[in-house]
């Protein structure tokens, strides 16, 4: 081997290595968020919609397949600033108070400052700071106007607001599709981008998110709680036997066969503490982290 081969695989032999540990800080950065949501037990698979249809629309709007797997790996980790919102505010059954709803405005400038230093925190850190602003000024933590907001941020935020009002919650269903839409478009230029909030809603009514809403991950719909509703999130390691207990009332169900699929079926029990922990959906954060590599690949 000659010199200049040798430095070659030595030039190879760091890249993978810098590659494999960009990877494993992505991965680390997943997970924390994953745990975040598991602490609320109505937004199991918020994240992965959002980031699904983030990159959808990012792609549907003229970006490159690296800048939509920027912006969909940003639309997982939109929310991680929740962590420092206290579980009496973030699992509260009812709506808000004021005061409360002024500390749940606090999570993207805690989410913000988590990011502070992180070697990937430039990807991201615009869609965590500003997911909530609006192009009238009246969203939050600045008040920013119009272009002011970065437009992934605006991106995501549409996706964001479409997910939350067809999710359910305690104290309401979640909307029909169209419903959403009929807002979102009566909203444009207001509450969401007016270019970006038209193309998502002309996607949604030709069915694009139809296979996302609903779905903790590809083809695998939430499941419902007959007393809580859509609490019930099965990861890709789920097989028929196992035991969950619903995150919301405690009820102890097993996953069984039904339909060429499983269902989660009650047993008229209480969970126990160890089938009520969040289970971590490593073959979920594994893929997208593989989904996302080209996005966090340093240059060439």
């Amino acid at each position: 081997m000659t010199r200049s081969e040798a430095k070659q695989d030595e030039l190879g032999g760091l890249r993978q290595e810098l590659a494999a540990q960009r990877q494993a800080l992505l991965a680390s950065l997943l997970v924390s968020a994953w745990v975040v949501e598991a602490r609320d037990p109505y937004t199991g698979g918020h994240l992965w919609r959002v980031a699904r249809m983030a990159h959808a629309l990012a792609l549907e709007s003229g970006c490159a397949p690296r800048e939509a797997s920027r912006i969909a790996m940003a639309g997982f980790l939109h929310d991680l600033g929740k962590v420092g919102i206290p579980d009496a505010i973030l699992r509260k059954p009812g709506r808000l108070t004021e005061a409360e709803f002024e500390t749940i405005k606090t999570h993207p400038r805690v989410g913000a400052r988590i990011l502070s230093g992180h070697p990937l925190a430039e990807l991201v850190v615009g869609v965590v700071h500003h997911h909530h602003e609006m192009p009238n000024g009246l969203g939050y933590p600045m008040g920013l106007v119009g272009a002011e907001i970065p437009l992934d941020a605006r991106l995501v935020g549409i996706c964001d607001a479409f997910d939350a009002m067809t999710s359910t919650r305690p104290y309401r269903a979640g909307m029909p599709i169209f419903k959403a839409l009929n807002i979102i478009e009566s909203e444009l230029g207001r509450q969401f981008d007016p270019s970006l909030g038209a193309l998502f809603v002309r996607m949604g009514r030709d069915a694009a998110f139809d296979a996302i809403v609903g779905h903790s991950d590809e083809g695998i719909p939430l499941q419902h709680c007959p007393a809580c509703g859509p609490t019930l999130v099965r990861t890709r390691a789920v097989r028929a036997g196992d035991h969950l207990g619903c995150p919301a009332c405690s009820a102890r169900f097993v996953w069984t066969h039904a339909d060429q699929d499983l269902r989660a079926v009650p047993t008229g029990e209480r969970a126990s503490a160890q089938e009520l922990e969040p289970g971590l959906d490593r073959a979920q954060i594994e893929a997208l982290v593989l989904d996302w590599a080209d996005a966090i690949a340093g240059p060439e």
